[in-house]
């Protein structure tokens, strides 16, 4: 298996194109888009992406036109992994792991919606918290990397993330993106 990583950046326009490319281009068996959350508490495992509610301004200022990612899609699209059953099994000292089927509408539900658009639902979304003293990076990577493995697992059972494709594309976004730093 082949593990390619890439940086997003907080724009609403060069995500779309972005996450089109990957999916045209790599055709990964699933796409794990990390985003930072700073009120989060805890690593969020996010079911579904939403298509409408886009009102605040990426790091460009740019909102999509009526607060929406594909005009005429459907208003919710959901991952073939099950987030609640990852987050259940997943267990690394010291990290807790949460569901949700609200990704917020902002860059990172934007890029989930599409990715799970493009990728006929071989998609995942995980909300991660600031690090800190708390959850230093060696202790996130070893979360997600435990995460990443599970939701592989949990894909063996449905079809359309079966070991057709080899690749698993990873990409981060955060708001300090915007000064050059890197999330992952």
């Amino acid at each position: 298996m082949e593990l390619r990583t890439f940086q997003l950046p907080v724009d609403y326009r060069e995500v779309k194109q972005r996450v089109m490319r990957i999916w045209e281009d790599l055709q990964p068996q699933l796409a794990v888009h990390v985003g930072l959350d700073s009120a989060a508490k805890a690593v969020v495992l996010e079911q579904c992406g939403k298509n409408r509610g886009y009102r605040e301004a990426d790091v460009r200022g740019f909102r999509p036109e009526q607060g929406t990612c594909l005009p005429g899609g459907p208003e919710v699209l959901e991952s073939r992994v099950s987030m609640k059953a990852v987050s259940r099994r997943v267990a690394v000292e010291g990290v807790e792991v949460a569901f949700s089927r609200d990704a917020g509408r902002y860059v990172c539900d934007y890029t989930y919606y599409l990715s799970l658009h493009h990728g006929n639902g071989c998609a995942a979304l995980i909300h991660v918290p600031p690090l800190s003293p708390r959850l230093p990076a060696s202790l996130l990577g070893k979360a997600l990397r435990a995460i990443i493995q599970e939701m592989l697992e949990e894909g063996e059972e449905a079809p359309a993330l079966s070991p057709g494709h080899r690749n698993v594309c990873l990409s981060g976004s955060s708001p300090r993106e915007a000064t050059g730093e890197l999330l992952l």
